[in-house]
């Protein structure tokens, strides 16, 4: 048994890396023929460096500095927690459940998933968002309701029933003791191997974090351009899934053009949506336009400003509320524009790429829209208002 041992491996802290040497010569294969190719000797340097400014000799030798050290369980949790708080972010995690070691942690540095889990390495993985407003979460229900119909359409069998994972949300929140932020959670297909199939994943997990943001809010009016990344297909665009690398893309291709996001055309070059909003109208006949669902995400905000803005009709502040296809044309020269979802709540459009958005101001049926969604927010009804014990 001692000989058999004797011929494992040393564990990687007790062994150093080293580089093959370099060699001044080639060796070609006679049977390859090259033409017209000049080859030049390997030129040796004194010294290499990785981005850490760790050295190499020309010999291939590194400092035992560059070692990778083996790390007992303590010491990766004490290295995430040193990382963590090395970070300055304006967003803090408060509280995180897993359904893996089923319950609730405030330690920044436990808030973690595994990486076989099939959302990591497949991206099969479905997710959404409340608002915690004044100690209530604001449209709760609805979200959950998308987050569910979002799990099926992604065939991921969900864990618990639906009052088990509301519970478990709002138990989430009230360990976090905020009372304004918000609630992200996901459903995955769950971990298990590395394979394509889910087949091999033991069970389905549920995660949950409470996010507070310290961002002071923002609403002054934004540009937009056209985004030149495809939007997703109907099938995956209609589902909120973890899949958010055009999403991605296309709010970096904003940035890199000084805007604030990109419009998604749909395939029949009507409006679709922004990278993780929805986009809206006021037309010079004073209606609310608002692109159809049909092939982008419902988004839950969106549809409760339509609810809202049947009071501007009432007050005359606009002549009627329109869901149908939008052209570019038409949202160009449209008299407001905004944008609408559970991050900006309700932000003006002033201009979408060259083009002046009504008299490139802040819109205000957009101000008023705004105003009515704080104000339900923080004193709507039991429908979209669920308390949290504290």
């Amino acid at each position: 048994m001692a000989s058999s041992l004797s011929t494992l491996p040393k564990p990687i802290s007790e062994s150093s890396f080293f580089l093959p040497k370099l060699s001044n010569s080639i060796v070609i294969p006679k049977n390859i023929l090259i033409s017209r190719l000049k080859i030049r000797p390997l030129i040796q340097s004194n010294v290499f460096k990785n981005s850490n400014q760790t050295q190499f000799s020309s010999e291939g030798e590194c400092s035992p500095m560059f070692d990778v050290p083996l790390l007992s369980c303590s010491e990766v949790i004490e290295r995430l927690r040193t990382n963590r708080e090395s970070h300055k972010t304006k967003q803090q995690y408060l509280a995180m459940y897993s359904s893996v070691f089923g319950g609730i942690t405030t330690d920044t540095a436990a808030m973690v998933i595994p990486m076989d889990d099939h959302m990591v390495h497949r991206g099969h993985g479905v997710f959404d968002t409340a608002a915690i407003m004044n100690g209530y979460l604001y449209e709760l229900d609805q979200h959950l309701d998308r987050f569910l119909r979002s799990a099926t359409m992604a065939k991921i069998q969900i864990p618990f029933d639906r009052e088990s994972i509301r519970r478990i949300l709002i138990r989430t929140v009230s360990i976090s003791q905020c009372r304004k932020g918000s609630l992200r959670y996901w459903l995955s297909a769950g971990s298990g191997d590395f394979q394509l199939s889910p087949s091999g994943c033991h069970q389905a997990a549920l995660y949950a974090i409470v996010i507070q943001d310290q961002s002071p809010p923002d609403h002054r009016g934004v540009r937009v351009v056209t985004s030149s990344i495809q939007i997703k297909p109907p099938q995956f665009a209609v589902m909120k899934s973890v899949n958010y690398l055009p999403n991605a893309l296309s709010k970096m291709e904003a940035e890199e053009n000084d805007a604030y996001a990109a419009i998604w055309l749909d395939g029949d070059g009507f409006v679709a949506e922004g990278p993780n909003m929805n986009v809206a109208f006021v037309t010079k006949d004073k209606e609310l336009l608002m692109p159809c669902f049909d092939k982008i995400l419902s988004g839950c905000t969106a549809k409760r400003v339509l609810v809202l803005a049947a009071k501007l009709v009432k007050e005359g502040k606009l002549q009627g509320i329109r869901v149908d296809n939008v052209s570019v044309e038409d949202g160009k020269r449209a008299e407001e524009m905004m944008l609408i979802g559970s991050g900006v709540l309700v932000r003006s459009v002033v201009q979408w790429d060259e083009e002046i958005i009504g008299n490139g101001r802040e819109g205000p049926v957009t101000q008023a829209l705004l105003n009515l969604l704080l104000e339900d927010m923080k004193s709507g009804p039991p429908t979209v208002r669920v308390p949290v014990p504290y």
